[in-house]
Order: C-alpha cells, then sequence, then structure tokens
C-alpha cells in the first residue's frame, strides 16, 4: 500500500474509493477526511485492507458481500454513487449498523432528459436522417417526421423522473395526460397534467408512450399486446426506465405490422443484448423503426457530478454524527428499540406492498389516499414509530413509482408521503391484558378524499376500540403480526388467514368447494409451477370492517358468512398471464392475484 493509504492524519475519519469518482465530491470530503483513492482493487485485496475505513465509496463495479461487511470493522457508511444498490448487501450492512446511502436524485434530470430526446429522434427520424446522410444519401421526402406540438404524451408513473419529463414535454407544447395511482393531484395539476385511474383510459388517447417504474411482477412485461392494440395506430413509445416493462416481442411484432410507428429504447432485458443475438432485446434493436441507445439515460457528465456530491455530502454527515438524507437502510433510533421495532419494520412494508400489488392492479378496485395504520398490544408501548410509518410509505409506493424500495427511508418518508398525497393516521392500543396476539398491526386503507390534505396521524394518540378508525365498510384491510421475528399475515378483509409475506404468491379467490384444491394445483403442475406453500383463509368476518374483532382478539361468528375463500399460494417462480387466465376459466376461481414480496 502506498503511504497516502498506509496512515492518514490522526484522528481524522479514513475513506475508501475503489472506482472512479467525480473530483468535485472528493473535493469536498478532503476537507475533513482522509481520502484514498485506490482503483483496480481485486476483491481479496479490498478485503485485506478494508477494516481500516470508515467509510466506502462505490458505484456499480464494486461488490460488497456480506464477507466484506463483516471485516470492515470501523466501517459506518457504503455509500453508492448512483441509485441502484444490488451489488450492496443492505440486509448484512443494517445487521451490522452499517448505514448504506444512495444519490436517488441525482440523475433524474438526466433520464428525463434522455426520455425527450428520444422522443424528438422518434418524431423527426433523427438517426436514419443522419445514417442516410452519412451514406451520401438525400431522402428528404422519406424522412419527413412530425412535430409534437399538440400531441399528447401519456406518462405511467408521475414521480421525480416522470414529472420532469411531463414540465419538459409541456414546455414543447404537448399535452399530458398520466397515470399514478399515488400521484398528487395537485402536483399534477401545478404541471398540467392531468391524471387517469387506468390504462384503457390512458391508451387510446395517446400519441407517445413512456414509462417511469421500477420492475416488479406487477409491472414486468405491463404493456404487452393488449395494451399496444389498444393505442392509436402509428403511435410511439418510449422506455428509459427499466428493461422489462414493455413486452419486447410484443413490441416488435407491433412495430412490425406499423400498428406502432416508432420506438426508443434506452434499456432492454438483456444488457448488452449482443450478448445473446437471438433475444428480444437484440431482434428488437435491429429493426429499422427502433432507436435504441445503450442504457445512456444517467450517463452525463453533470449526473455524474450530481451523484457523487450528493453522497459525498452524506458520507460527512453520517461521520460527523448527523442523519443522511437517502439512507437505504435506517438504523437511526436506539438500539434498544430498533431491536424491538425491526421485525415489524419488514411486516409493515410487506403489508403496505400487499396493498398496492393486490388492491391497485389494472383489474382491482381504485386506490387509497388514507391509510390507519394500527398498533395493538406491546408494539404500542413503542414510542418512536417512525420507522414503521416509512415501511408504510416503502411499501405503499415501491410497486408503482420510481421512488425504487431503497430510497424511501425515516428520513423521506414524510416529505415522500406528501408528494404523492398519502394520508396516513397511527393509532395505538396499550391494553395487551386479552390480545390473542402479543403485537397486531392492522392497516386500513380507506376510499380516495377529494379534500384530504398531508399529515401525518398523531402516533401517541390512544383508542380502546379499532372501530373508532372506520367508516364506510368499502375500505380495504390487512393485519399481521411477528412470530419468533417473522412477519404474518392474519386477515385479508373478510378472510381470516395467517401465512407469510414472502416471495411469489398467488391469490385466489374462490368458492370454497371439495375439489378446488386440487384442480388448482393440477393446472399449476401442468405448467411446471411448484407450490411451496399453501393457506386457506375462510370468510370469517361479517364484513371489510375492523369492528368484528374486538381489541381482546376474539372473532365474532360472521353474519353473512358465504362459502367464499382466498387460497394463498407461495410459488417457485412468476406466474404468466395465460396461467392466470387458466386458473380462473378452468379452476373456477373467481379471480387471481400475483404478488411478489
Amino acid at each position: 500500500m502506498d503511504s497516502a493509504g498506509e496512515k492518514g492524519l490522526a484522528g481524522r475519519p479514513r475513506v475508501l474509493v475503489p472506482e472512479k469518482l467525480s473530483p468535485d465530491g472528493l473535493a469536498l470530503l478532503r476537507t475533513t477526511l482522509d481520502v484514498d483513492e485506490r482503483k483496480g482493487l481485486s476483491p481479496a485485496d479490498l478485503l485485506s485492507i478494508i477494516g481500516q475505513y470508515d467509510a466506502l465509496l462505490i458505484r456499480s463495479e464494486t461488490k460488497v458481500t456480506e464477507q466484506l461487511l463483516q471485516a470492515a470493522k470501523k466501517l459506518k457508511v457504503v455509500a453508492r454513487a448512483g441509485v441502484g444498490v444490488d451489488n450492496v448487501d443492505v440486509k448484512a450492512a443494517t445487521q451490522l449498523g452499517v448505514i448504506v446511502v444512495n444519490s436517488p436524485s441525482g440523475n433524474v434530470g438526466a433520464a428525463a432528459e434522455h426520455t425527450i430526446a428520444l422522443l424528438m429522434a422518434l418524431a423527426r427520424n433523427v438517426p436514419d436522417a443522419c445514417a442516410s446522410l452519412k451514406g451520401e444519401k438525400w431522402e428528404r421526402s422519406r424522412l419527413v417526421g412530425i412535430e409534437v406540438k399538440g400531441k399528447t404524451l401519456g406518462i405511467i408513473g408521475l414521480g421525480k423522473v416522470g414529472l420532469i419529463v411531463a414540465r419538459l414535454a409541456r414546455g414543447l407544447g404537448m399535452n399530458v395526460i398520466a397515470l399514478d395511482p399515488y400521484a398528487s393531484p395537485a402536483v399534477a395539476q401545478s404541471a398540467n397534467v392531468i391524471l387517469v385511474s387506468s390504462l384503457e383510459d390512458l391508451l387510446p388517447l395517446v400519441d407517445f408512450l413512456t414509462i417511469h417504474t421500477p420492475l416488479i411482477t406487477a409491472t414486468k412485461g405491463m404493456i404487452s399486446s393488449h395494451e399496444l392494440n389498444q393505442m392509436k395506430p402509428g403511435s410511439r413509445v418510449l422506455n428509459v426506465a427499466r428493461g422489462g416493462v414493455f413486452d419486447e416481442l410484443a413490441l416488435l411484432a407491433a412495430l412490425e405490422s406499423g400498428h406502432i410507428a416508432g420506438a426508443g429504447i434506452d434499456v432492454f432485458t438483456t444488457e448488452p443484448p449482443h450478448k445473446e443475438p437471438d433475444s428480444s432485446a437484440a431482434l428488437l434493436i435491429a429493426h429499422p423503426r427502433c432507436i435504441a441507445t445503450p442504457h445512456l439515460g444517467a450517463s452525463t457528465v453533470e449526473a455524474q457530478e450530481n451523484v457523487s456530491i450528493d453522497v459525498c455530502e452524506q458520507v460527512l454527515h453520517i461521520l460527523a454524527g448527523d442523519l443522511p438524507r437517502s439512507a437505504v437502510n435506517a438504523p437511526l433510533i436506539l438500539p434498544a428499540e430498533y431491536k424491538t421495532l425491526q421485525p415489524f419494520v419488514k411486516l409493515v412494508e410487506k403489508m403496505g406492498s400487499l396493498y398496492t400489488q393486490h388492491y391497485t392492479g389494472r383489474k382491482q378496485s381504485s386506490p387509497r389516499d388514507t391509510f390507519d395504520l394500527i398498533y395493538q398490544g406491546e408494539i404500542a408501548t413503542v414510542s418512536n414509530t417512525k420507522p414503521l410509518f416509512a415501511a408504510l410509505v416503502k411499501g405503499l409506493t415501491a410497486p408503482i413509482s420510481d421512488h425504487a424500495a431503497g430510497n424511501v427511508n425515516i428520513v423521506n418518508a414524510e416529505l415522500i408521503s406528501k408528494e404523492r398525497g398519502i394520508f396516513i393516521n397511527e393509532k395505538k392500543s396499550r391494553d395487551a391484558s386479552a390480545q390473542t396476539y402479543s403485537s397486531l398491526i392492522t392497516l386500513i386503507a380507506r376510499p380516495p378524499s377529494r379534500s384530504t390534505s398531508f399529515s401525518r396521524g398523531k402516533s401517541g394518540s390512544v383508542f380502546t376500540n379499532p372501530a373508532e378508525a372506520m367508516g364506510e365498510a368499502s375500505q380495504h384491510i390487512i393485519s399481521g403480526y411477528c412470530s419468533d421475528n417473522s412477519p404474518h399475515i392474519s386477515r385479508i378483509d373478510r378472510f381470516a388467514t395467517s401465512f407469510v409475506p414472502e416471495g411469489n404468491l398467488l391469490i385466489c379467490h374462490n368458492y370454497d368447494s371439495p375439489g378446488k384444491i386440487g384442480v388448482v394445483g393440477s393446472i399449476l403442475g401442468r405448467e411446471g409451477v411448484n407450490i411451496n406453500f399453501m393457506a386457506v383463509a375462510p370468510a370469517r368476518y361479517s364484513s371489510n370492517a375492523i369492528d368484528v374483532q374486538p381489541v381482546d382478539g376474539s372473532i365474532t361468528p360472521a353474519k353473512d358468512r358465504t362459502n367464499e375463500s382466498l387460497m394463498i399460494l407461495g410459488v417457485d417462480k412468476e406466474v404468466e398471464d395465460k396461467v392466470i387466465k387458466d386458473l380462473v376459466s378452468e379452476g373456477g376461481v373467481l379471480n387471481v392475484n400475483s404478488v411478489a414480496l
């Protein structure tokens, strides 16, 4: 090791930078910290020296494994100059008390501008025209384009990137409509964006379509043949979000038929696509009406500088004992409280994600914007419930917006709630004397409110019966508890159950008749889907109301109980739409939702 890396000034924290970062950010660190730039380290080299450092700054190449974190005895923070933290073992870092931060906003402007660049390139045939002219051709009549002024841009996911795209498009004179169940109506109105409630309302109206969502089960293949066929003939599509939100083969077919006039694609299911020449990504890129770029959405000088400065500032704050702006994990409470809360943080996040995926899918009911989060039993005695509040916001928003799951934490949860128009009221019952569960958490989702303004409910408020939190019975309810630090779901609306919310799940609503389980099992087996576990949830509650379950945990017999039930199946892989359709048609199931937790 060189002398700079061997020993810094006495008492100054040390920072290791094994990848190239913008010098502007590193200059900030050098004012109070010792910074060692050690590019080209092998994993073994990194492992041998990591124990000397208080902070580690990385981009995408360095793998921060559990083994590395175990060896990093002094490490307080891992800072990722960018958004994704797939190369960091966040769970191990959390267990070891290492804060993981990223820069979720540093490159949003770059991604939005690249979206507009592809939009304009499609409209005016820029790449084709350039290639033609370089080929010594003069094809003005063949390359006539269209103007974007007066055209309609449809945006799926009105988060940070989507909102900037909307404002840029408005500046070009475009009309903008958007689909996002948690978009704030006030923010949308301020950007002159019209919100719609479904893909069916959005797709037939747009001349250009762009998506800005994460890639999860609910968004994978979101735009396929059915959706593309709903679009206007001659419309165009853009993807600067995640490879896979468009069904690449369906898009290729739509381009071949001419129904879709063009596609501007920056992200692919296979990257780099040439690794698999026969992949859907490679075939799509080869199409003459596809303008393709090699994942350049965040690749600007300014974006790289922004993310470097952002994470370097956070490292300074954390090493000074302050809170970070963008903690991916958030062990920023007292150790004793964190130990108590940790399993419930996971539970509440799963409950929020389960709600969003189960209830607000394309064929489900309209989204709610008002939620009650009710704590009963021992969990109600914890004074700091901010991690639970943050976990709910994280679970609710991660499946449907470009706030990636790791970007919501106790630092920014209330801000994100305000931005998304989500109202969460926390309530407590400290009477645990007769609880069936030592701690029970219930999430109640109310119908959309036109007049609700953001306010975080007072977590110290105490009530004696959860019925105080309820209005009409059109709300949705999910309850859960923890057993041996493992989260369990105990209720979904009228149905009583007990299952661990983990992995790929199928939630089947069906009539509870003999042989139903066997029929469903045979259909899944025929399609090569293995069932890891199954839980049957009978209709044990009289309605979608919480007052049928008193605080003592007893269950009132349902007066209007039917022979309906839920069948919750844990499966070994994502289930395709065709299989879900077969379950409904052949299996006699009322409806099926696929959920990834």
